[in-house]
């Protein structure tokens, strides 16, 4: 009979390796997926932030505009510029925060029209131009500065303006998932 080689305390120190190495390794595939978790909840709230700030900055312009034609029409004057910007101003300072240079350039390019027609429109500042036909020529000019702030907005969130595809069926009939496309920041 031939006796092994092997020493005794050989083969629990093996497993004992392997027992450390395992547990290592779970250790490393838990962290890694909490990382991934915790960014991928980080960027799943910059979206929203981003997104409910946008919107309630747009629905701010959108009432302002408004209130603004409605005046306008009814011969009446417009709301004072300190009005405005205590209207618009708690909407408009988180986009200055949170956005990108486009989407803030975009922002403010609308805050300063909105801005300029709640103002005292002074007659002389234009020559050969009545203060009526001016005020309405700047008016007219606000949905196309809003339509350029919503351009950039869609382009930093990555909203699309057509409905994803179909998703595909294989030959067995089962469904194909496409991979998901990441927002504009996240391809970076």
């Amino acid at each position: 009979m031939r006796v092994s080689q092997i020493p005794w305390w050989g083969l629990p120190l093996v497993a004992a390796v392997f027992a450390l190495a395992g547990a290592a390794a779970v250790r490393f595939v838990a962290a890694r997926d909490n990382l991934l978790l915790s960014r991928r909840r980080r960027t799943r709230r910059w979206y929203d932030e981003r997104k409910e700030a946008y919107v309630q900055l747009l629905a701010g312009f959108e009432r302002a505009t408004v209130r603004l034609r409605a005046t306008f029409e009814a011969g009446e004057k417009p709301p004072t510029v300190l009005a405005y910007v205590d209207e618009i101003g708690p909407a408009l300072m988180p986009v200055r925060l949170l956005a990108s240079g486009p989407v803030r350039s975009a922002a403010l390019a609308v805050h300063l029209q909105l801005e300029r027609l709640h103002s005292q429109m002074n007659p002389a500042a234009v020559s050969g131009v009545r203060p009526e036909t001016h005020f309405r020529e700047l008016l007219a000019q606000v949905p196309l500065v809003m339509q350029q702030f919503e351009a950039a907005v869609r382009e930093e969130l990555g909203i699309e303006d057509t409905p994803p595809a179909p998703l595909p069926h294989t030959s067995n009939g089962k469904v194909r998932r496409l991979p998901r496309k990441a927002p504009a920041e996240d391809r970076n």
